[in-house]
C-alpha cells in the first residue's frame, strides 16, 4: 500500500487505499486461478477481505487465514499489533492467498527474525487500547470501533432504526454524520474507523529510516495527528475500551453501542476470548463449568486467573461455580432477550457456588 494515505488523519483517503489495494490483490490473485487452470491446475483463491462466509457469522466468516499463511511463507512475522510486517515494506501490505490441488514441490519456511521493533508507537495510537503494552490484545475493542460499519456495528444500527420511536428518536441515538457514514458504506466499501496500528508502524527497510533519523519526530508526523484528532469512538458499555478512551483521550467521544453477541451456546464459548476485558478481571480467579442442554448438548471450562483466560472443552477439574441450562434460555441471555432471575427461577439455569462469581463473570464479558 502507499504509506501516506494510510497515515492520514483523513480517514477518506485511508479507506481509498486499503480498498483499492485490496481490489488489486484480488485481481493478482484471479488472475494467477486463470494461468494455472490453463495448465490443468486446479485452484482457487479466496477473498482478501470482503465478501465472505457471512452465514457463519459471529463465528470465523473468511475461508483461509492470510496472515498464518504469510508468516508460513516467509513473507514476514507478526507484530504486537498482530499485523504481518515484512522486511522490506513493513507492515503497508494486504495479503491474498491461493489454493491449488497439486503438492508443492519446495516448501517455504518463515523468516528468522521478527522486523518488529516493539517500539510500541501502535499502543500509543490505538483510540481504545485494544493492544496492550504487555502484549495482550483485546479483540472485542477493536472490531468494535475500527469495524463499526461492518457486522455487528451494522446490526446495532439497524436496531437503532427499529427501537427508535420516530425520526427525532432516531436522531438523538444516530446523528446525522453516523447516518451518512453508514450511507457511504454500504455505497462504496464499508469504511474503517481507525487502523492507526498500521499508520505509525516504522517497521520495514522502505519505512524505517525517518523512525531511526528523528524518533521524536516520526512520532510528531505521524502519531500526533492521530491522537489529536477529535472523533467518535465506538465502545461497548462498561468495557476496558470505554475506560481507556475517558483516560487517554479526555478529547475523543466515546460513544455506547452494541457488542458481539452470540447465536447459540457454541458461539457463546467460542467468542469468550473475543468479548473478554481483562481490565474487568483485575480481583476475579475462579474456574467456571458450563453445561448446555436441551438444544445443544455442550460442556465447557473457563478460568479466569491473573487477568487472563482459559477456555477448554469439558468439565476440566474442580470449579468454583458451575452452570447448567438450558442451551436456548442461556442465548437469550446472554443476547438480553431473556432475564436471568426469571431463568434461575424456572430452573432453567442452575447455578453451584457463589452467585457473586456468575455476577463477576458476567463483568468480564460486556455486550
Amino acid at each position: 500500500m502507499n504509506r501516506e494515505p494510510v497515515r492520514s488523519p483523513a480517514r477518506s483517503a485511508a479507506n481509498l487505499e486499503f480498498h483499492a489495494t485490496t481490489h488489486h490483490v484480488d485481481d493478482v490473485a484471479r488472475a494467477i486461478v486463470a494461468r494455472l487452470e490453463s495448465q490443468g491446475v486446479g485452484a482457487l483463491n479466496a477473498a482478501t477481505g470482503f465478501p465472505m462466509e457471512t452465514s457463519r457469522f459471529p463465528r470465523k466468516m473468511w475461508l483461509v487465514s492470510h496472515k498464518p499463511v504469510a508468516v508460513a511463507a516467509g513473507l514476514g512475522m507478526m507484530g504486537i499489533h498482530r499485523n504481518v510486517i515484512h522486511p522490506k515494506f513493513g507492515n503497508f501490505i494486504l495479503l491474498g492467498t491461493v489454493l491449488v490441488d497439486r503438492p508443492i514441490d519446495e516448501e517455504s519456511a518463515p523468516i528468522d527474525y521478527n522486523p518488529c521493533l516493539s517500539c510500541k508507537l501502535c499502543v500509543a495510537a490505538c483510540p481504545v487500547g485494544a493492544i496492550a503494552s504487555d502484549g495482550q490484545f483485546n479483540p472485542s475493542a477493536c472490531l468494535t470501533h475500527n469495524y463499526r460499519e461492518f457486522m455487528s456495528g451494522f446490526t446495532d444500527w439497524v436496531e437503532q432504526i427499529v427501537e427508535s420511536r420516530d425520526a427525532a428518536d432516531y436522531r438523538r441515538r444516530v446523528t446525522d454524520p453516523e447516518s451518512v457514514s453508514m450511507w457511504q458504506s454500504l455505497s462504496y466499501n464499508p469504511n474503517y474507523k481507525a487502523a492507526y496500528c498500521l499508520a505509525v508502524c516504522p517497521a520495514g527497510e522502505d519505512v524505517i529510516g525517518p523512525y531511526l533519523a528523528d524518533r521524536a519526530a516520526f512520532a510528531a508526523t505521524t502519531l500526533k495527528p492521530l491522537t489529536e484528532k477529535v472523533e467518535t469512538v465506538y465502545v461497548v458499555a462498561d468495557s476496558d475500551a470505554e475506560d481507556h478512551v475517558r483516560r487517554r483521550f479526555p478529547h475523543k467521544n466515546p460513544k455506547r453501542v452494541g457488542g458481539v453477541r452470540p447465536t447459540d451456546c457454541v458461539s457463546f464459548i467460542d467468542g469468550l476470548p473475543v468479548v473478554f476485558q481483562a481490565g474487568r478481571a483485575r480481583d476475579l480467579n475462579a474456574v467456571y463449568h458450563f453445561t448446555f442442554t436441551g438444544a445443544e448438548s455442550l460442556q465447557a471450562t473457563v478460568t479466569i486467573r491473573d487477568q487472563r483466560l482459559d477456555v477448554q472443552p469439558g468439565l476440566v477439574g474442580r470449579a468454583d461455580c458451575a452452570v447448567t441450562a438450558d442451551a436456548a434460555t442461556w442465548t437469550g441471555f446472554v443476547r438480553k432477550e431473556r432475564s436471568i432471575v426469571w431463568a434461575i427461577l424456572c430452573r432453567r439455569v442452575k447455578v453451584r457456588g457463589p452467585l457473586r462469581l456468575l455476577t463477576a463473570f458476567g463483568r468480564c464479558f460486556p455486550s
